[in-house]
């Protein structure tokens, strides 16, 4: 190769679509794959292949997308969605999910990972689709089967850090700096000496998903760890960059971060200073609930408890607005002010609060069912946008462990170590954690589809509300909701807060007392009463048969 102006080096040679090859350095015998290859078929290790990028035949040309108000949100790990663990069978699963009410399907990392297993937080090869899950063809045809049933496509993508194992990308120039550090170690170079090839080789990368894959949506991962000083930081170019693609191809893409800040800058809008992106990850929701029903209070649950808490989350998404938080031991949190109340995505369960327990137990293991139908009806008919984990809406009981499959002896041990570390603040967690490097624990994780949910008392619970939901806020109306807490251990929801169309109830302990009033769907057990009904008589009968 041959250098030329700007630092690059370049060779052009006679190439096919699946030839290989690999890079040899000058310092170092070395063989290191292409760190934009689309494939690596024989792992992080491995030769480079070429893809015929314009190979595959889409059948999507009229898409548009899917507005962001309109997102719900199922997010699912490929490996473990399925039996087969792969992009295709995950095709299967299209319909079902369809009629669920599911309108984004927000698929965690398939970046290149050590091994066949993973999260996927640990990819080493931003541009190379993993293999084990179907390679670039299989990604392309999941999101072209989900446009042909009008579902969106979001992906979690990670610009914090890359994973040890394979991670060669240090050897190309200065990709790294120590200017900055992260919990992973040095920090990607976005501000510092020759930063600028460093940008564009992740802002290419957000663009490269959304153009050569359809991709509707990108889920940027631990935002809070991107260091950058730079005058305009590297998330709102990319996202100038993504909009402006978006703008010349005529279609939505959204774009979402995952943040623990509580900071409306990632929403707000580009001129007024902000990212200007779509929405934010909200913890605050699901800490409150959490904490709330199952009594933990360890870790970053010591600071939430109450009722008084669930309810600010429903009306303002943020419960921490500059407050000190405890488990920081400083402030955390600002006023979410003009934030658009849907660009707080919320949950009650996710990758990261069932994965990252040290047995990965869901909530169907935690808390009573009944409870399980409360925070459902919370959450689906909330005016922020809700996000399922996979297999939420079903009961599912299988847990969701953390599991690896590094090849390297170094970080096999040290894995088990970092899990050990990441719980000290979770004492009643135990002192037993799964090997990640056990492949019991991922086979454990996949969700257990001969449970038959099309009959689970659950699932048809979940569909009413999400129902529910598509007529309350469809359209361009502001979404607003006023939560009270409603007396000892109760909480009162309406839905808007002024002129409420619906009202939901929910009653937890020994007094407990039905209305009786417009209910269109109830559920009385296990000590929790939660009840959803309309506002007025005359709407009652009308929702009850839409949503029965």
């Amino acid at each position: 190769m041959e250098r030329v102006e700007g630092g690059e080096f370049r060779l052009t040679a006679k190439a096919r679509a699946k030839d290989k090859y690999f890079y040899l350095l000058d310092d170092d015998a070395l063989q290191i794959p292409d760190p934009v290859s689309r494939l690596l078929p024989d792992g992080v290790h491995g030769a480079t292949e070429i893809v015929d990028s314009n190979a595959f035949r889409w059948t999507d040309e009229g898409w548009r997308g899917v507005p962001y108000r309109d997102y719900v949100i199922y997010e699912l790990h490929v490996g473990t969605f399925t039996p087969e663990g792969t992009f295709d069978a995950a095709i299967e699963k299209l319909d079902y999910l369809k009629q669920l009410g599911i309108t984004a399907v927000e698929i965690m990392p398939v970046a290149a990972f050590p091994g066949k297993h993973n999260w996927g937080y640990d990819g080493v090869s931003m541009y190379a689709v993993q293999e084990s899950y179907g390679g670039p063809d299989g990604l392309k045809r999941l999101v072209d089967a989900a446009h042909g049933r009008g579902l969106a496509v979001v992906l979690d993508v990670v610009y914090n850090h890359l994973g040890n194992e394979g991670n060669c990308l240090g050897k190309f120039g200065p990709y790294f700096t120590h200017k900055h550090t992260t919990p992973w170690g040095d920090a990607i170079n976005f501000d510092d000496t020759e930063c600028r090839h460093v940008r564009e080789y992740v802002i290419e990368n957000a663009l490269y998903w959304v153009r050569e894959y359809h991709i509707d949506g990108l889920r940027m991962d631990a935002v809070h760890a991107i260091k950058d000083d730079s005058p305009t930081h590297v998330i709102a170019e990319l996202r100038d960059r993504v909009q402006q693609f978006a703008a010349e191809v005529r279609r939505e893409i959204t774009l979402v971060a995952e943040s623990d800040e509580n900071s409306p800058r990632y929403v707000r809008s580009r001129d007024k200073g902000g990212y200007g992106l779509n929405g934010v990850w909200s913890d605050d929701f699901h800490h409150a609930a959490h904490a709330l029903f199952t009594g933990e209070r360890e870790g970053y649950y010591q600071d939430f408890g109450n009722p008084e808490q669930l309810v600010k989350a429903i009306n303002e998404g943020f419960v921490f607005q500059g407050q000190t938080f405890n488990f920081w031991k400083r402030p955390r949190g600002e006023k979410p002010g003009d934030m658009p109340i849907e660009g707080h995505v919320i949950c009650i369960q996710n990758h990261d609060q069932v994965g990252n327990r040290a047995l990965g137990e869901r909530l169907t293991v935690l808390v009573p069912r009944g409870v399980r139908k409360l925070l459902a009806a919370l959450l689906m008919l909330a005016p922020e946008t809700p996000l399922l984990w996979m297999g939420q809406e079903y009961d599912e009981e299988h847990p969701f462990q953390f599991f690896t499959d590094y090849g390297d002896p170094t970080l096999q041990k040290a894995v088990s170590e970092g899990r050990r570390n990441e719980f000290k603040d979770f004492k009643s967690f135990g002192a037993e954690f799964p090997d990640p490097q056990d492949p019991a624990a991922f086979e454990r994780s996949k969700l257990n589809w001969q449970h038959a949910p099309e009959q689970q008392d659950m699932l048809h619970w979940y569909r009413r509300m999400l129902c529910l939901r598509r007529y309350l806020y469809s359209g361009d109306q502001s979404r607003t909701a006023k939560a009270t807490v409603a007396g000892e251990n109760a909480i009162e929801v309406q839905i808007p807060a002024e002129a409420p169309q619906v009202v939901v109830r929910a009653q937890w302990g020994n007094q407990k007392r039905s209305s009786g009033e417009n209910v269109l769907f109830s559920s009385s057990e296990e000590g929790v009463l939660i009840e959803v009904a309309a506002a007025g008589s005359q709407d009652a009968g009308r929702l009850r048969r839409l949503c029965a």
